[in-house]
């Protein structure tokens, strides 16, 4: 591998260094809430970053990478492939997804946390049995359900689906035969507000889905600035993009 494939080595430097500080919060975060540190899992956000930095977080054994435009997520899932092609790294979407951006995401991702609508998932289900029958895809998409946190006027611009409405939803995937998965279910902070009331009711929402789908055991909450309060509330997944990769820099070509 040459020095150029491998990346900059003071930025392997930065990103070693940040996902160390990354980690001693999630283990914090665990031991204050009574949870073993295994049971939260580290999605980093590579959004507007270089595929450099998402091959560099590979070689730190850090491999579940999220995007949240298909526009920049295809290309650059390519140019880690190459840049790692023995790098096993399961891509996530977790930003608002079009239904007509379907064919393409089922094309990359393993997983799409952004699911917040029956349509939604009805256009990635078509998809996904369109890519299994061509043959360039075997596994179903797991999926997670978008809940809300907003209100009605921040939920307009930031999507996902109300909290009442989950269950609903949940039973339209669970639908989907062999074309996608339950996992569970997303949700961002409100904007402006404290997210402790907001994810302790996720939790109780997340509560009700696996009443009738016990598998959907993922609760996706978290990011850089609030971490601490969802492995709180149950958080499975954290997903941080600034506190390990610092500021938003230039997407890669």
């Amino acid at each position: 591998m040459t020095v150029e494939s491998q990346g900059d080595p003071r930025r392997r430097d930065e990103l070693a260094a940040s996902l160390e500080q990354v980690r001693n919060r999630i283990d914090a975060a665990c031991a204050a809430a009574g949870r073993r540190p295994g049971d939260v899992r580290l999605l980093a956000v590579t959004k507007t970053f270089p595929a450099s930095d998402a091959a560099l977080l590979s070689d730190l054994g850090l491999t579940d990478l999220a995007e949240n435009r298909d526009q920049e997520a295809a290309p650059k899932a390519v140019e880690v492939a190459e840049l790692r092609p023995e790098a096993t790294v399961r891509w996530h979407m977790v930003g608002r997804l079009q239904r007509n951006k379907a064919k393409s995401v089922a094309g990359w991702a393993s997983e799409v946390q952004s699911v917040d609508s029956a349509r939604l998932a009805e256009a990635l289900a078509k998809a996904v049995r369109g890519a299994q029958d061509a043959g360039t895809r075997s596994a179903p998409l797991d999926v997670l359900l978008q809940a809300s946190l907003d209100t009605a006027e921040d939920a307009q611009r930031r999507g996902g689906c109300p909290l009442d409405e989950l269950p609903q939803l949940a039973d339209v995937v669970a639908r989907s035969g062999e074309a996608l998965r339950l996992r569970g279910v997303m949700a961002v902070a409100p904007l402006g507000g404290d997210p402790e009331p907001a994810f302790a009711r996720l939790a109780e929402a997340h509560a009700r889905v696996r009443r009738d789908h016990p598998d959907a055991v993922e609760l996706s909450a978290g990011m850089s600035g609030d971490v601490e309060a969802a492995v709180a509330h149950g958080s499975t997944c954290v997903r941080v993009g600034t506190a390990l990769l610092g500021g938003r820099g230039l997407a890669s070509p």
